[in-house]
């Protein structure tokens, strides 16, 4: 059961894993859109902070629904086997 527990949260870490490499290849492309820089205006943080958040918004929109049923599943795995730890004695649990 334990070991079906791990293989779930290996799932969910991929997930995160691969939500995460699709934001680093976007990031280049994120960059200052400023045409004006070199006139003495700098690009602005807070625009690429706003592109940023709104491409990994969308990116994990695209995962939600795989997100949440791993992490339902991965609740009811946790809850089983706390159940499971509840009715063993002691003695077997150190086994």
């Amino acid at each position: 059961m334990e070991e079906a527990r791990r293989q779930t949260q290996r799932q969910l870490n991929m997930v995160d894993r691969q939500i995460i490499r699709r934001m680093t290849a976007i990031i280049p492309q994120l960059g200052p859109q400023c045409v004006g820089y070199r006139r003495g205006r700098g690009p602005e943080p807070a625009m690429f902070l706003e592109r940023y958040r709104a491409n990994l918004a969308a990116i994990t929109l695209e995962r939600q629904h795989e997100i949440d049923a791993l992490t339902r599943k991965l609740a009811r795995q946790d809850a089983a086997i706390e159940a499971l730890r509840a009715r063993l004695p002691p003695d077997l649990m150190r086994a």
